[in-house]
């Protein structure tokens, strides 16, 4: 239950002391309903579009309550959703079998645990270094893919340029909390939920072309 103060707009104990990182948080919600409604009767973005919404929540719940649990409840969501697209992305894009696609997906630990701790010696990357494996992964999958399925890869490139532009305004937020007195936290809200959207887009899409 211990309070918890890590933003810019973040100026006391009070629920509504983030007013516009807490309503922002809408945008994963009605990024969730509108994937949800184009994956109808694809089990799979149904699941995909329900981590979605589990993160909206999440991440109201941490900038309102803004207490240890909520940061939980606000990061696990992001972290059952990233694993859950890796495994996705093996078995559909890779068409791996379903063991080897968990057993790749497994992987991903290891490597961020390497990459995290080069990450954090870096000034400006370190203030997210837990998230930037991932952009450097979608990244890598997009190049990778491009030669296969054109169409999956340039999504997952553009993916990953969103996944960036929202980590840098995540990034930016205490830094120019002087000139911007509501930080830049939001942003990451808004980009994040038009990424999330568009990488189960993505899916959809390939899904369709390659059944």
């Amino acid at each position: 239950m211990r309070q918890v103060d890590g933003y810019c707009e973040r100026l006391g104990p009070e629920y509504w002391a983030e007013p516009v990182n807490a309503w922002t948080n809408f945008a994963f919600l009605l990024a969730a309903l509108i994937m949800g409604a184009r994956t109808r009767g694809m089990v799979t973005g149904q699941v995909l579009s329900a981590l979605l919404f589990l993160i909206g929540l999440g991440s109201w719940a941490f900038h309102t309550l803004a207490t240890v649990w909520a940061g939980i409840a606000d990061v696990l969501p992001i972290v059952v959703f990233s694993f859950a697209y890796i495994f996705v992305a093996n078995r559909d894009y890779w068409r791996m079998p379903a063991g080897w696609a968990a057993l790749a997906t497994a992987g991903f630990i290891p490597y961020a645990a390497l990459l995290i701790p080069v990450l954090q010696t870096v000034p400006f990357l370190s203030i997210s270094a837990q998230y930037w494996p991932l952009p450097l992964m979608i990244l890598a999958y997009g190049l990778a893919l491009l030669r296969r399925r054109a169409d999956t890869g340039r999504g997952l490139i553009f993916g990953a340029g969103l996944l960036t532009l929202s980590l840098t305004a995540r990034s930016l937020d205490m830094a120019l909390c002087d000139s911007i007195p509501i930080g830049t936290h939001f942003l990451w809200h808004l980009l994040n939920a038009l990424m999330l959207g568009w990488m189960i887009e993505v899916w959809r899409r390939h899904r369709l072309a390659h059944p």
